[in-house]
């Protein structure tokens, strides 16, 4: 159970996610046939691995928590929460046209966040949660 939870602060979201997608880049990398594949599947469970953590919040100590019931985000919500994200990687296949969309999503995912009181994203609103630091 999650007490006291605090709104993480934009730049360690951020980080978190670029560090999770260095990640799904060096699995793409090191496993050229199935990479993205397996980077897209990383990307959909991150958040419910460790308790809540992708590997970026692990380190950043950041926690997915499921509202109104306080606890840990689990793998149903990472996926819910990540599927615009996994959307995205997949359109990076597509060139040109697939790289604008996909950079469009990650720019609108941001501007969300930003915008909201409680800096949530389209994901966070979906699958019910929020990112807190511990």
């Amino acid at each position: 159970m999650v007490n006291n939870p605090r709104h993480s602060k934009i730049f360690y979201r951020v980080l978190a996610k670029f560090i999770d997608l260095i990640v799904v880049y060096s699995i793409w990398k090191i496993f050229p046939e199935s990479g993205l594949f397996l980077g897209i599947i990383y990307i959909l469970v991150s958040d419910g691995i460790f308790k809540g953590k992708s590997i970026g919040k692990f380190f950043l100590n950041l926690q997915v928590v499921k509202l109104g019931q306080n606890t840990p985000a689990n793998f149903r919500d990472s996926i819910i929460r990540n599927l615009l994200f996994a959307f995205a990687l997949l359109l990076f296949k597509i060139p040109l046209i697939g790289w604008v969309a996909g950079i469009i999503i990650f720019i609108f995912e941001f501007i969300m966040i930003v915008g909201d009181s409680e800096s949530k994203r389209l994901g966070d609103y979906l699958a019910n949660t929020s990112v807190i630091e511990e």
